[in-house]
């Protein structure tokens, strides 16, 4: 009786360890979410500035899944060449649900340092998550998705440039629209003069005749 007990026990036990093998297998080749984009708010950055990175998470499968982190990871040079680790992440509670067949956005915000050299930089953007087993009755750690989004700092003396061309245009312009006003003042002043010239000939004309005498009938 003892015997078939224990034979009963490993057979259990042994077909417990298959299952265990076969969901990590299934949950290892299975994808169930994936990042189908991930887009900055702005294309071009200057040193200092803040921005946000829009992620949009995929539930590919049928069950439910939820993310548990969602990070965006970047590798920058300091002005004086020192290299820097950095990640973000997002702000959003999790862990959060997402439905089978449908896509959840999440914002993720950066901040870059006032003395980043400027250059392209590369944010790897990964969501880590977890994919629901009914026949476990929990959440297990599932795929974690990546995408890759680039990042572009101007160089400040570039910015000074641009700065100090739009100065002079702005300027210039100013200078254009000061001497077409100049001219319209100068072209009403001629025409008021000869208006005002013509008027007191008019006048002068007009008074000669008044008061020349009248030659009196005989």
């Amino acid at each position: 009786m003892n015997k078939k007990n224990s034979i009963i026990a490993i057979k259990t036990l042994l077909l417990l360890f298959l299952s265990v093998i076969a969901i990590s297998v299934l949950i290892q080749t299975v994808n169930a979410a994936e990042i189908t984009s991930a887009e900055l708010d702005k294309d071009t950055f200057l040193a200092g500035q803040t921005g946000s990175i829009s992620v949009d998470v995929y539930n590919d499968r049928t069950e439910n899944i939820r993310v548990t982190e969602l990070s965006a990871k970047v590798e920058y040079y300091y002005d004086d060449g020192t290299v820097y680790v950095q990640t973000f992440f997002t702000g959003e509670e999790l862990p959060h649900e997402i439905e089978a067949g449908t896509t959840e956005t999440f914002q993720v915000q950066i901040s870059l340092p006032t003395n980043i050299a400027p250059g392209y930089m590369d944010f790897v953007v990964v969501a880590r998550t977890e994919m629901w087993v009914n026949i476990l009755e929990r959440w297990i750690a599932n795929d974690n998705p990546n995408y890759h989004v680039n990042l572009y700092v101007e160089s400040p003396y570039k910015q000074s440039y641009e700065e100090s061309l739009d100065e002079l245009q702005n300027s210039q312009l100013q200078l254009e629209a000061q001497e077409e006003a100049n001219r319209n003042l100068s072209v009403t002043a001629t025409m008021l003069g000869v208006t005002t010239l013509a008027l007191g000939a008019v006048t002068a004309v007009l008074l000669f005749n008044f008061r020349r005498p009248r030659p009196v009938a005989s």
